[in-house]
């Protein structure tokens, strides 16, 4: 297969490893950076362009979209369906797990577990927002954020004001959750390709510092998890609408909850702590769902 890898940064460990599994099995693998790509919308016939000339065909199609490409990234993503190239995770599915907000609204309906969490806009709601949560402490975070950037704890009532009030002077939109203490400054984070939980590692935090995020130096350990954290997982991924996931969970007295369900996530811990490849896992999933030379025949929003 013919298989494009959008990506801004073809020495990125990620990105590495995906083109070693890829060509590993025979396969021909392009990097193209998604923001020198520029599209053609023509009726019946969509094209991209890159770097000054027309792309070729490809079977399928592996987004490793930034955070803050998001939005041109995703349109050059729709742009690869509408000609009929398969998406190992599609845009809408993107686009939704982007936004921590729609996510978490999405996964509520279905019922997942989830910390307690509030989003408002005006000032005056700020006492109302907080006691929704329950109170301090509790965590502020940004709708948009990523690898645990826009993300404060506020140990107490008059923190948490602060916090709000500078978030609404920036103009951001934010969610506001109440704090699991019980997890210890640890997580789960959980990677899903297809209908399975191929690799799981236990994330955990640095002293002084509550967020898990291995870019923030936490420590990643494999971990065996529970089938009611790996049915949990599954359902997350599947709920956004995502064949390659990093589900991220606590584990707590009420069992299982979702913190983030994350479209593009790294390799390198995962593989380091669990001895996995990963990548192949991915490659072997899209070998089993693209069809080289099958063209679409179904537009899509």
């Amino acid at each position: 297969m013919k298989i494009a890898i959008l990506s801004r940064n073809r020495h990125l460990y990620s990105t590495r490893r995906l083109i070693e599994a890829a060509r590993l099995r025979g396969h021909s693998v392009r990097v193209i950076d998604v923001l020198r790509c520029y599209i053609n919308i023509r009726p019946g016939q969509p094209e991209i362009w890159y770097r000054g000339r027309k792309l070729g065909h490809f079977d399928a199609v592996i987004p490793r979209i930034g955070a803050s490409v998001t939005f041109y990234g995703t349109a050059v993503l729709r742009q690869f369906e509408m000609m009929g190239v398969y998406s190992l995770n599609e845009s809408v599915a993107i686009t939704r797990a982007r936004d921590k907000l729609r996510a978490l609204q999405l996964l509520s309906r279905k019922g997942i577990g989830m910390p307690r969490t509030g989003f408002a806009h005006s000032p005056d709601d700020t006492q109302s927002l907080i006691g929704l949560v329950g109170g301090a402490p509790m965590v502020i975070k940004l709708v948009e954020g990523t690898q645990g950037q826009g993300v404060v704890l506020a140990e107490t009532n008059q923190a948490a004001e602060s916090v709000i009030d500078a978030f609404r002077g920036l103009d951001a939109y934010f969610l506001v959750q109440n704090f699991v203490a019980e997890a210890g400054g640890r997580d789960l984070r959980c990677f899903v390709v297809g209908d399975k939980v191929v690799a799981s590692i236990q994330r955990t935090a640095r002293p002084g510092e509550f967020r898990a995020n291995l870019h923030r130096g936490g420590r990643a350990e494999a971990i065996k998890i529970t089938p009611q954290e790996r049915e949990m997982a599954l359902r997350a991924a599947r709920i956004i609408g995502l064949n390659v996931a990093g589900v991220d969970l606590l584990r707590t007295s009420q069992g299982p909850m979702v913190l983030e369900v994350n479209a593009s996530p790294g390799l390198e811990g995962v593989e380091t702590a669990c001895d996995i490849d990963v990548a192949g896992r991915i490659v072997d999933f899209i070998e089993r769902s693209a069809r080289p030379g099958h063209t679409r025949t179904k537009g899509r929003g």
